[in-house]
């Protein structure tokens, strides 16, 4: 294929790839599915009826008394109603498209157990028409009925510590009564939200903040998302305005450094505009191809910014020939992307999907500098910047510098702390972030805030016997586990773990599905039964463990492991402390390794691309060097997490891509120095500004990339200082 052919066929197929987004628009989100997949989650929401539960802090407007006021109770009771049956379309979130379709509130649990016993709450013009004659053991007593017994719990779980029980247990303590309804300011709602179409599509946790805010502005109450999910939200909220506010001035940032460099605002603006087509034309393939873009995966956009600079400069600045640089960029691009690409095989799903996002992004970046840009970078050179040869000279009286190069990078990395962050919403926020006090607060004050709920599926079938009996035994033997957290209100005491209900058990006779038909009521799992095709496949437990010790979540989930080999059966434990303690585990145990075998990966590229063990190991160690100081400076600077590991292996990249440009075939003249700076600062900038952004991976992906730019162009200059003319390494 001809020039000009290859040229018009790489500029429709941009053009038309970036077109697919307005087919298939990216619709950025960020929850625990994107950080890392979860198998049991994931099962469960294939096979169980149950969703995510999204937390709604209710308060009066003037923050006083709530459930003990009969009127803001029955308007409560109401709203929930309006809500499950979207009168005025008060279930609809702004979308259009989801809706809240489910509503666990104490409430609604109170008013159940009053019907239980023949009384009405909605009706009642006083308290004591529900509370009188009274009921002496309040719901907590040995005769109540199953409603009472879970209108108990759900006061338990759903209102703060510091309530008053009242009817809900009056023997709890000194100053609660039966004649009175129990007593605080404020309540949880726990709510599910489904798509209209019945689809399997993430919710968009910042929707639900708007619709929080539009019922607290249409009535007297004051609806505030809390918990992990709604962090989530917030930093989608946060993730977004980021990109919204630093986008544009990353672009005239950059044209502005690159004028500067090349000298040349044309060669700026259209260097710019290709970036911008290819980021475009890379998203529009990805969510056709149904690639999920997050938020995460966002922060590729400045990183391929700042990459397609190098091109630009060495093609325009540097002394070297056409081939010379042509060499040089490929070598660069396939090192980088060796680099990168040990993320694509990374247990944590959010590593995989960036590390894909960059590795496209330079490719095709490659692909439009080589094919597409070459002749004009070319045409822009200053004739008199080509290299000529004359003597051979001995340029090594520098070389000093590479070594001390590498022990300075070796230092940070001994004296950086080994500490590593647990994966969680938490990194994703601010430690300033009010949101953090609010689930604090949270955490503080509801027994439901201060764990975290763990999933427990086991592989059985609804008609054997012998599954459901040693399903019942595990579940028995689990309840004992001291990392389970239990109600304990003195009189009545039971650890969190839900699963199959088993007191009207008949070991002979019973099985899954038949005890599955009775009346069951729970506020964390409402059916244990895990169905496909209307057949039971297993069972579901949940757990409620402490949320503040991911060391005992990990030894809990190897407990549960073993226990369930004991019983001969057949399953697994998930949830998000569980995974975001393991994957921490995990990458605290390999971070180390995962940064050798990069530099193994570059070694092998580089050898057979340059015929050079020595130059290869000599980039390979570099790469080492600058990936494991990068590492330490992210414990320095801030926190060390799988968060950062794509920033540490991008960095290597760099120092990959860098090291080889200085590993060419003659030394480095000044304008090779000037296209290797200009491309350094030309990137940092980008990583400068991504560095004070709002939202913390980013923030941190920031400087990390701006350290690992500075750290590879001055141990690449090093590098160079090395060349001698005469040796010969084939």
């Amino acid at each position: 294929m001809k020039a000009g052919s290859a040229r018009i066929v790489i500029i429709i197929t941009l053009v038309l790839c970036s077109g697919l987004n307005f087919i298939y628009p990216a619709e950025l989100t960020i929850n625990t599915d994107v950080l890392f997949e979860d198998n049991v989650l994931q099962r469960i929401e294939k096979e169980s009826d149950d969703r995510n539960d999204l937390i709604l802090l209710i308060n009066h407007d003037d923050d006083g008394p709530l459930t003990n006021n009969l009127s803001r109770v029955q308007y409560l009771l109401d709203l929930e109603k309006r809500i499950i049956n979207n009168i005025n379309n008060s279930s609809l979130l702004s979308s259009g498209n989801d809706y809240v379709s489910n509503i666990k509130s104490p409430l609604n649990a109170w008013s159940e157990a009053f019907k239980s016993v023949n009384r009405s709450l909605e009706n009642a013009t006083k308290w004591a028409d529900v509370l009188q004659p009274i009921i002496k053991d309040g719901w907590c007593g040995e005769n109540t009925t199953i409603e009472e017994e879970f209108a108990f719990i759900s006061t338990m779980l759903l209102l703060p510590n510091n309530l008053t029980f009242n009817v809900a247990c009056p023997g709890i303590s000194s100053d609660s009564s039966p004649n009175q309804a129990p007593s605080s300011n404020e309540l949880i709602w726990m709510i599910n939200v489904n798509h209209i179409n019945n689809s399997e599509k993430d919710v968009e946790w910042s929707l639900i903040l708007e619709w929080a805010e539009k019922m607290s502005d249409e009535t007297e109450f004051k609806f505030t998302p809390a918990g992990v999910n709604m962090l989530f939200g917030k930093a989608q909220k946060i993730a977004k305005e980021d990109i919204e506010s630093l986008l544009l001035p990353s672009i005239l940032l950059l044209i502005v450094v690159l004028t500067i460099g090349l000298k040349d605002l044309k060669t700026s603006i259209i260097t710019i505009s290709s970036v911008g087509l290819i980021v475009a034309a890379e998203i529009g393939l990805l969510s056709s191809l149904g690639f999920s873009i997050s938020i995460v995966d966002t922060i590729a956009i400045p990183i391929i910014m700042g990459v397609a600079v190098d091109g630009a400069f060495w093609y325009c600045k540097s002394s070297r020939k056409k081939e010379e640089v042509r060499k040089m960029l490929l070598i660069a691009m396939i090192t980088t992307v060796a680099a990168i690409s040990l993320a694509l095989l990374s247990p944590i799903k959010a590593q995989r999907s960036l590390a894909l996002m960059m590795i496209v992004g330079i490719v095709v970046d490659w692909v439009v500098t080589r094919y597409l840009l070459e002749d004009y970078y070319l045409s822009r050179r200053n004739k008199n910047t080509d290299l000529i040869y004359t003597q051979k000279n001995q340029f090594n009286s520098n070389s000093i510098f590479w070594p001390v190069g590498l022990i300075f990078l070796a230092i940070i990395a001994v004296i950086s702390p080994p500490s590593v962050d647990v994966l969680d919403v938490k990194q994703f926020l601010s430690d300033d972030d009010p949101a953090l006090d609010e689930l604090k607060n949270l955490e503080s004050n509801y027994i439901l805030g201060s764990g975290s709920q763990t999933w427990i599926v086991i592989d059985a079938e609804g008609d054997n016997n012998e599954d459901l009996e040693r399903i019942l035994n595990f579940q028995e033997q689990l309840s004992n586990h001291l990392s389970i957290m239990s109600i304990d209100s003195g009189l009545y005491k039971s650890p969190l773990i839900v699963g199959l209900n088993h007191e009207k058990f008949d070991i002979d006779n019973d099985t899954i599905d038949s005890i599955n038909n009775q009346n069951y009521k729970s506020l964390m799992n409402s059916n244990p039964v895990l169905r496909k095709h209307n057949v039971t496949t297993g069972v579901l437990i949940s757990v409620i463990i402490d949320g503040q010790n991911s060391d005992a979540a990990v030894d809990f989930a190897n407990d549960v492991r073993f226990l369930l080999s004991e019983n001969n059966l057949e399953g697994e434990i998930g949830g998000d402390l569980i995974s975001g303690s393991e994957l921490a585990m995990k990458f605290a145990e390999s971070r180390f390794n995962q940064i050798i075998l990069a530099g193994i990966a570059v070694f092998i590229v580089t050898s057979y691309l340059l015929r050079s063990p020595y130059k290869a190991s000599r980039i390979a160690v570099g790469t080492i060097a600058v990936g494991i100081a990068v590492d330490g400076m992210a414990t320095i600077i801030g926190t060390r997490g799988v968060h950062t590991a794509p920033a540490v292996l991008l960095g290597m990249g760099f120092a990959a891509d860098y090291l080889s440009h200085a590993s060419g075939d003659h030394y480095s003249t000044k304008q090779d120095n000037l296209a290797r700076w200009g491309a350094a600062i030309s990137s940092a900038s980008v990583f400068i500004l991504l560095g004070i952004a709002n939202f913390p991976p980013a923030q941190n992906t920031g400087r990390l990339l701006t350290l690992s730019i500075i750290f590879a162009a001055l141990l690449a200059t090093f590098l160079s200082l090395t060349f001698k003319i005469e040796e010969n390494e084939e």
